[in-house]
């Protein structure tokens, strides 16, 4: 009689991640923390070899997960990164594009906190060279899986929110869904791909027990719910995200950044995006929530 033997379970396909974005908006700090979470980084390797480092990666089996920090300085990157993309898709290569970027007025005084010169603009004025930048990457940035605004975060926040995004797991575990509450007042996030402006509904700013304390507050919390306007916004909010989110899903979508915005982000879109966060919970879907704008004065 002839024993059975197990077979040996396929291994887990390679895992490739591509860091690109603004200059000065965090691509190195993005790239530490990637390390940290097991993946070989390689800094600026041509477009052109990344298929070739794909295929080293199926061959010899290792690493599994893969992370390249690519910049626009060079003059055939566009063209060299759509083929080496096109290849990653023949070869079956599971991959996703992490963009870094921030606001221009943080970029400049990164620039000069570190008296570097900006890779665009040697001999003229660092705004320019953002702007050029900005103009080159912009189809890069519409390509890609997940957009992190680093305007305002130290080096240890920018680690944090890479680290929320990729501990995770691979691209094809789901849907990561991020809830992002702001002030209007502030700005909108640039990383958000659904921006809901609840503006409409009654602030608490204007009810004087309630305008110093925060969305989080039990009190502010019945306040807001208890309008009329809530209950049949969210109603038909969640009816919206029923519909809309198996289509991200289907797509092949990792991450899903929603913003909520109100006046000063204090009140009224905290109260929302934590019931959207129970609301993705219960359906067991990897959410995170930060109240960006909720401990300004």
């Amino acid at each position: 009689m002839t024993a059975r033997t197990t077979p040996e379970p396929e291994p887990a396909a390679p895992d490739f991640t591509l860091i690109t974005g603004l200059s000065g908006a965090g691509r190195s700090e993005a790239a530490k923390c990637l390390e940290d979470l097991g993946y070989f980084v390689v800094d600026n390797l041509p477009p052109s070899l990344i298929g070739k480092m794909a295929e080293l990666v199926a061959t010899a089996g290792e690493p599994r997960k893969v992370a390249i920090v690519a910049d626009a300085r060079g003059g055939v990157f566009f063209t060299d990164l759509a083929q080496a993309l096109t290849d990653l898709r023949k070869q079956k290569v599971a991959y996703r594009i992490l963009f870094l970027e921030a606001g221009d007025q943080d970029l400049v005084n990164r620039f000069e906190a570190t008296r570097r010169r900006h890779p665009l603009a040697p001999a003229d004025r660092v705004v320019e060279g953002i702007r050029k930048e900005r103009m080159m990457m912009e189809t890069l940035r519409g390509d890609a899986d997940l957009i992190i605004d680093s305007s305002g975060l130290t080096p240890h926040e920018l680690r944090e929110r890479v680290r929320e995004a990729f501990a995770g797991g691979s691209p094809e575990e789901g849907l990561q869904v991020a809830l992002v509450s702001f002030g209007y007042k502030f700005g909108i996030p640039r990383d958000a791909d659904l921006v809901l402006d609840v503006r409409f509904l009654p602030n608490p700013y204007w009810v004087d027990k309630l305008r110093a304390l925060p969305g989080t507050d039990g009190k502010v919390v019945t306040y807001v719910k208890s309008q009329k306007a809530y209950g049949e916004f969210m109603k038909r909010l969640r009816a919206l995200l029923e519909y809309t989110v198996p289509g991200y899903v289907s797509e092949g979508k990792s991450y899903l950044t929603i913003a909520i915005g109100c006046t000063g982000g204090r009140h009224r879109s905290v109260v929302v995006a934590d019931e959207l966060e129970s609301w993705f919970r219960k359906r067991g879907m990897r959410v995170g929530v930060k109240h960006r704008d909720l401990e300004r004065p």
